[in-house]
């Protein structure tokens, strides 16, 4: 008799998750918060430990930073020195995952912006939390964004297995990032007790905050989105890239304490189904189109002269016909008409990709158009945020490699003043031109 391996990932799977936060982690932020009254409450928790985990961040890359005066042993007290699990020490596995980033580094930077995040807007719990937790924690919508862009390079730029070992500063984003959503889950409680918690949040159907569903959901956008949505203009990956690349988030995974890379790295049968899943689950809120148009406002704000809605122009192009109903996150989240040059370029390209056997000058346009939005999103990530306890920074090395370099004051101040004087801001409608 042929025996049948049960389906992991079922429907029942997906709940259990959803209602699923850390618990051995959690346990110890309530006992850090009892036990340091000095901090306040959760709140102060959580913005202590995003300046703290700047301060480690720099730490582990041999900097010279002072430990934030209120959080200074959050993460060893919490974190620990979390070692690698027997199924994740294939260190040549783990360096042809990063070089994948480190080759098509730009694409990522600008798929981040486009695809990743409007995705994680396009599903309601993600969205309120992440609001929610901006508006307390920093008072800044899109600080945490810089914040995720960081976490990128501290894993898959920074080449070879000992950034993710004790001590490295993947391993310190990781651990990081897991005492981070244990104070957010503990905030959460705290002011939904306090009836100061967005009254829209319904436990049965959203589950615990940050919880596990979420944060499988966020491996799978930073692997299997980001490979589909390269795929849309271009640029393909091998199987063997692919699997080298998800086997790294795995690692990363694991040690930000995902439930699901507890015991092995996730497939690519696993990356297609969990994102089948997903894409069932997209709904619009308020906060997914708050958080949106924060972003959209912040990054067309940077783009050069001439190239405003560059953008909102790449995040119409890659949603459209992407199928399973993901073709809808730009509606959901109220994303702006592109711009009109867009239209014909951008049509032509679906034209040339549908009949394979005529020439295709267009490509080259659209991975140039690729990266130069994710060459100014890492500018904007740089320039923005330069200042912060929490700030981005790049290797100088890669930097090079991408050809990145800050803009100037007098640049930026130039850009906004012609827009000002042309009455060109930022436009944040659904229906602005």
């Amino acid at each position: 008799m042929t025996r049948t391996t049960p389906a992991r990932w079922t429907r029942e799977e997906f709940e259990r998750l959803r209602h699923a936060g850390d618990p051995e982690v959690d346990e110890a932020a309530v006992a850090y918060l009892r036990d340091h009254p000095e901090l306040g409450d959760a709140r102060a928790a959580v913005g202590a430990v995003i300046r703290e985990l700047g301060d480690a961040r720099r730490r582990a890359r041999g900097g010279a930073a002072v430990p934030s005066r209120d959080a200074a042993s959050i993460l060893d007290e919490l974190g620990g020195d979390r070692d690698l699990p027997d199924w994740a020490r294939d260190d040549a596995e783990i360096e042809r995952g990063q070089r994948v980033f480190h080759d098509n580094g730009l694409y990522q930077a600008a798929v981040l912006y486009c695809a990743c995040l409007p995705l994680a807007y396009a599903h309601e719990s993600s969205a309120i939390v992440l609001a929610g937790v901006s508006d307390l924690g920093t008072r800044n919508l899109t600080r945490r964004v810089a914040e995720t862009g960081q976490m990128l390079v501290d894993v898959m730029a920074l080449r070879g297995p000992d950034t993710l070992r004790p001590g490295g500063p993947g391993h310190t984003s990781a651990v990081g990032l897991r005492v981070l959503h244990a104070f957010v889950r503990a905030l959460v409680r705290e002011r939904r007790r306090a009836g100061k918690w967005n009254p829209d949040w319904d436990g049965e159907r959203h589950g615990a905050p940050v919880n596990q569903e979420l944060l499988l959901a966020t491996l799978i956008d930073f692997s299997g989105v980001t490979w589909t949505a390269m795929e849309r203009f271009g640029v393909e990956l091998s199987r063997a890239d692919k699997e080298a690349n998800l086997y790294t988030w795995s690692v990363f995974g694991h040690l930000m304490g995902v439930a699901s890379c507890r015991e092995r790295p996730l497939s690519l049968s696993d990356a297609d189904e969990i994102m089948a899943y997903f894409s069932g689950t997209l709904g619009t809120c308020e906060e997914g189109r708050r958080l949106m148009a924060a972003l959209l406002a912040e990054m067309e704000s940077f783009m050069p002269l001439g190239w405003r809605k560059l953008p909102r122009s790449l995040i119409h192009w890659i949603f459209r016909d992407w199928g399973d109903g993901v073709e809808r996150v730009p509606g959901l989240l109220a994303v702006p008409r592109p711009a009109w040059w867009s239209v014909p370029l951008f049509g032509l390209a679906r034209f040339l990709r549908r009949h394979e056997r005529i020439p295709d000058p267009v490509r080259p346009v659209i991975r140039m158009l690729m990266r130069k939005a994710g060459r100014c999103a890492i500018l904007w990530f740089t320039d923005h945020f330069a200042e912060g306890r929490a700030p981005f920074r790049i290797p100088p090395e890669l930097a090079r490699s991408w050809r990145i370099r800050r803009a100037g004051r007098i640049r930026r101040r130039t850009r906004r003043a012609v827009r000002g004087s042309l009455g060109r801001r930022p436009a944040l409608s659904a229906n602005t031109p």
